[in-house]
């Protein structure tokens, strides 16, 4: 069974910057496309960025893009979510996700496409 275990949350100002990681430590990840997804107090979970099993293709939700930024590196089985200019409303318990069985240049944002997840990690963007 795949386990994944985010790190990297806290508490930020509006503005700042965090860096989450993806890690596991029993399975190779690059069988695996990633994402990563938030889900807010009261809202439905939602996809903020997935990438490829080779790292190619990235993909981000319009309300992230050109503010956070989706790497992997496959030799130490993690991903990494760098997340700068953060605003209040990033505010969400964030978790990173597999899906295996695809091509390697697939990406996803569908929430209902991952079969393993991590327990997640708080992000508060306040002042």
């Amino acid at each position: 069974q795949l386990q994944l275990v985010e790190s990297g949350g806290g508490l930020v100002q509006p503005g700042g910057s965090l860096r989450l990681s993806c890690a596991t430590s029993r399975f190779t990840l690059d069988y695996y496309a990633i994402g990563w997804f938030r889900q807010a107090p009261g809202k439905e979970r939602e996809g903020v960025s997935c990438i490829s099993r080779n790292g190619i293709n990235t993909n981000y939700a319009d309300s992230v893009k050109g503010r956070f930024t989706i790497s992997r590196d496959n030799a130490k089985n993690t991903v990494t979510l760098q997340m700068n200019s953060l605003k209040p409303e990033d505010t969400a318990v964030y978790y990173c996700a597999a899906l295996m069985g695809v091509t390697y240049l697939y990406t996803s944002l569908r929430t209902a496409d991952y079969g393993y997840w991590g327990q997640g990690t708080q992000v508060a963007v306040s002042s």
